[in-house]
């Protein structure tokens, strides 16, 4: 089990990480070039102090969403798919797997495909290599994530304090062509959108993210590094996305760093930045599905599970899943924060704050508290008119906590159900 990276039992306490190496791959994760597109849908439709309000409560609840679940993964040990088990039973978890890993293998084939045809519009190589690029990045990517923990860690050390540099360059060029921060308070929303939307779409952006955050914020080794680290990644890092396409849309009429880039005539930074940004979120991207894919399979095989769903990715990639990017951000923050709410629920409603170990535990086949609330939740977010995120979460929450006393089923009695 030394290079596994534990897909399928608690991780060791001496094996736990410190504050840098978390906030590193978390931060590397969240750098991603889709959450500047959303932010450039927002950068048209508010003044620039309402796009502000917008990113930072859109952010702060996304990150106290991610901080909730860290919290959880320190104290267990455990990623989002073995959570499942204790929340939905050991065949009602494969749900959570399928749709967790399906999420996944979304943004790797929408990420792989974004490389491919940026590149070669950067550099007006024919298209037909598209394909034949998409092919090679779609199977270089998991590269690091077949090595796993360490191989982010190493990656995402040298890739995030690049990129940081790269975007306050580019954020100080901005500022300075557009005539200062004075003027862009002066400018007025072309397009309209409602708070509430702008909400669900920020936190849309990566709350499928959020959610599986736990495969490395359950190797924190203290309460805080796993709050601290989460915090900087999807508050911080997160909105820094979200605001640096806001401001590309308004200055320049693109989302994108890379195009951004390009128009300020920075074009071998903006190759570099290309790399940078898909590579830290795609080997990010691969490894929660792999960790997803083995809970579903049973199996500690993280590598060949990682270059199956590599391969399966690179397929959509190239069957166009570069233009359901919309519709696939929409899907997200409907279906998934319900996953995390039932998991916060059944974590300290059911079992009080702890676990206990999965290998010593007999779990139900079905939890149908978890799965029914599940239900309930994901309804309720398909159907709400508001904040879709932030309500699947909390009837998640609150329909398993109304089950759970209704049923009045005690840990001990459910745990050893047959």
């Amino acid at each position: 089990m030394t290079h596994s990276d534990y897909p399928l039992m608690e991780v060791p306490q001496n094996k736990r990480r410190g504050l840098l190496p978390m906030a590193f791959i978390l931060l590397g994760f969240t750098f991603f070039t889709a959450t500047m597109w959303a932010g450039g849908t927002l950068g048209t439709a508010f003044s620039f102090s309402e796009l502000l309000l917008v990113i930072l409560v859109g952010n702060f609840l996304l990150g106290s969403y991610a901080s909730c679940l860290a919290l959880i993964a320190y104290k267990s040990g455990l990623n989002s798919a073995l959570m499942g088990r204790f929340c939905f039973g050991e065949v009602g978890s494969k749900l959570s797997d399928v749709i967790l890993g399906f999420t996944q293998i979304g943004w790797y084939a929408w990420g792989t495909a974004t490389l491919a045809i940026v590149l070669v519009k950067v550099t007006g190589i024919p298209d037909a290599w598209q394909t034949p690029l998409m092919v090679l990045f779609g199977m270089a990517f998991c590269i690091t994530a077949m090595v796993g923990f360490r191989g982010m860690d190493l990656l995402s050390r040298v890739a995030v304090p690049v990129m940081l540099i790269f975007i306050l360059i580019s954020l100080y060029t901005g500022f300075v062509d557009v005539g200062g921060v004075s003027v862009l308070f002066g400018i007025e929303p072309t397009q309209s959108l409602s708070f509430t939307a702008a909400i669900t779409i920020v936190i849309g952006t990566f709350v499928s993210g959020a959610t599986q955050a736990t495969n490395w914020s359950r190797f924190a080794n203290s309460g805080k590094v796993a709050i601290w680290a989460t915090m900087a990644a999807f508050f911080v890092g997160n909105g820094l996305m979200v605001l640096t396409g806001a401001l590309g849309t308004l200055i320049y009429q693109q989302a994108d760093i890379v195009d951004v880039m390009l128009a300020q005539g920075f074009l071998v930074l903006a190759v570099l930045m290309l790399f940078l940004n898909i590579w830290t979120t795609q080997d990010n991207t691969i490894y929660n599905f792999a960790v997803a894919g083995c809970n579903l399979l049973r199996t500690d095989k993280r590598r060949t599970v990682t270059v199956i769903g590599a391969a399966i990715g690179t397929v959509m990639a190239v069957f166009g899943m570069y233009n359901f990017l919309i519709p696939f951000l929409v899907l997200l923050g409907t279906f998934i924060p319900p996953i995390g709410g039932v998991i916060m629920a059944d974590f300290w409603l059911r079992h009080k704050g702890q676990y206990p170990l999965l290998e010593n535990t007999q779990l139900p086949a079905f939890n149908w508290i978890g799965l029914g609330s599940y239900a309930v939740a994901s309804a309720a977010a398909f159907i709400s008119p508001i904040a879709p995120p932030i309500v699947g979460v909390l009837v998640a929450f609150v329909m398993y906590g109304i089950l759970l006393s209704q049923l009045k089923t005690k840990p001990s009695r459910t745990l050893h159900q047959s």
